[in-house]
């Protein structure tokens, strides 16, 4: 790709951008959000098409104004965002626009394609059938369907954004053998990832954007997790976590026996107090994040206790939950978190508009006051309030659901794997903001699959297995081991019952 250009509406998205990838060889393309990563890998896959510049394949000029046309090429897309039918079977998905027809009407052949899915399947190690509705999968599964429609294509390029970000441990190590496997293929693979770990573990070499320019190049001698954030923000990133200093203090918030319709025989009961940010860990399926819109009121056949100080709370309905400050950051935030189509101003102040309106007339003065408010201080990159949400990157929109939560003086936030797709320097601001919140007095409840942001992250650990606490390990015994045999449903010494009773 040489001397890519990409402008939207107020924003130039690319300025000259160049880079190439080599047969068989793993090239990372690192930078923080909004820095051009996803736009530049759109334009190869046939979403966007450049305004300058062009793209060789093979060294001849190609022009890709689709994605027929990129997959025609051999380029396979496995997107950040997921981009799947989940109404449909992991079949279809995987098969989905090349379904092999039979018989004089030419319908679809169900045996072929339920066939033809499952060695992909396998090869991955997803353990469902073909036949599974995706819409009964959690994202992390959803997302190795999207790998595996990538390998069925059989490309010669496949661009990887994010592909680890909602996977566990052993999903991720399984994925980045698979990345070495095509690698000795031959298959030419551009990994986007924020993981710097899994950057310096199988990159060849890496490239560096930085606000929609080339900001230098490593080779895989050269590559290490200092010299990558040194690249991307333009400075000396010392540390990502905020040193805590909180002490416990008397339970504020009380979960007793809460079922969710996920595990409705399995019983969940914890406390957190003030000030504290209580991590949940554990294998994907475990029912964290179940538990978690059962606390908030989106799951209405839960069952359980609620209580926030003395005041027991009602299960099920959202909107006491939202009336008593506690607020939900989910994992899909662009399908539970945002309005995509709306601007940053709707979405900040969509759940809290009776403020903002007088006689059935919304002020939006006030409504651009707060919204500015929570822009400069997440730092949020857009050109101003009024651009619509679907047009910030991933990391952006994050904030964006943070900024609506915020800006509602939270009692308890729940943040459901607040970092995924994030860089470096907006982690650091999130685990700020997270401290800072907890510093106020906030309950911060933290789901992640990011071992790393676990450990270093909460002040307790509560994990979870098939739909129950397995132990709540506090601070000194928050070890990798340890949360590991928990997480799996074995019980160890270091583990501490989350009650007595």
């Amino acid at each position: 790709m040489r001397g890519i250009g990409k402008r939207f509406p107020g924003v130039v998205a690319l300025d000259g951008v160049s880079i190439e990838v080599g047969k068989g060889e793993v090239l990372a393309l690192c930078g923080e959000n909004g820095a051009g990563k996803s736009t530049l890998m759109k334009i190869i896959g046939g979403v966007y098409q450049p305004d300058d510049g062009e793209v060789l394949v093979d060294g001849k000029p190609v022009k890709i104004n689709n994605v027929v046309d990129a997959m025609k090429l051999g380029i396979a897309f496995i997107h950040q965002e997921l981009n799947v039918l989940d109404n449909l079977d992991v079949a279809a998905n995987v098969f989905l626009g090349r379904e092999p027809l039979t018989g004089p009407f030419r319908l679809i052949d169900q045996k072929k394609i339920h066939a033809d899915t499952e060695p992909y399947l396998k090869r991955l190690g997803l353990d469902v059938s073909s036949k599974t509705r995706l819409d009964k999968l959690p994202i992390a599964q959803q997302q190795m369907v999207e790998i595996a429609k990538a390998l069925s294509l059989n490309a010669r390029i496949i661009i990887m954004d994010e592909p680890t970000s909602s996977l566990t441990l052993t999903e991720t190590e399984r994925l980045l053998e698979l990345v070495l496997d095509l690698k000795k293929q031959g298959v030419s693979v551009v990994y986007i990832s924020h993981r710097l770990g899994e950057v310096n573990q199988i990159a060849d070499r890496v490239v560096v954007l930085r606000d929609g320019k080339n900001a230098g190049e490593l080779s895989r001698q050269q590559i290490s997790h200092d010299s990558i954030v040194g690249m991307m923000v333009g400075r000396e990133v010392k540390s990502f976590y905020v040193e805590s200093t909180a002490k416990r203090t008397p339970a504020f918030l009380k979960v007793r026996n809460m079922r969710s319709s996920r595990y409705p025989t399995k019983q969940v009961s914890f406390d957190a107090g003030k000030g504290e940010i209580l991590g949940f860990a554990g294998l994907v399926g475990a029912g964290r994040s179940e538990i978690m819109k059962a606390v908030v009121g989106l799951d209405h056949f839960a069952t359980g206790e609620i209580f926030l100080g003395d005041a027991e709370l009602p299960v099920g309905k959202s909107r006491d939950a939202i009336a008593r400050g506690i607020y939900l950051v989910p994992e899909d935030r662009r399908g539970e978190g945002l309005v995509t189509g709306m601007t940053v101003r709707e979405n900040v102040t969509l759940p809290s508009l009776n403020k903002f309106a007088s006689v059935f007339l919304i002020n939006r003065a006030s409504e651009s006051k707060v919204a500015n408010e929570q822009i400069q201080s997440l730092k949020i990159k857009t050109p101003n309030a009024e651009a619509r949400v679907v047009n910030l990157s991933g990391g952006n929109q994050q904030k964006v659901v943070l900024g609506k939560w915020l800006s509602m003086d939270p009692k308890v936030m729940i943040l459901d794997e607040p970092t995924r797709g994030i860089d470096v320097g907006a982690k650091a601001e999130i685990y700020r903001i997270m401290r800072n919140l907890a510093e106020q007095g906030a309950v911060i409840l933290m789901i992640s699959s990011d071992m790393e942001e676990v450990l270093h992250v909460s002040d307790r650990v509560a994990v979870m297995h098939e739909g129950q606490i397995t132990g709540v390990l506090d601070r000194p015994d928050c070890k990798e081991e340890n949360i590991m045999q928990l997480a799996v449903g074995k019980k160890i010494a270091a583990a501490k019952a989350a009650f007595a009773n």
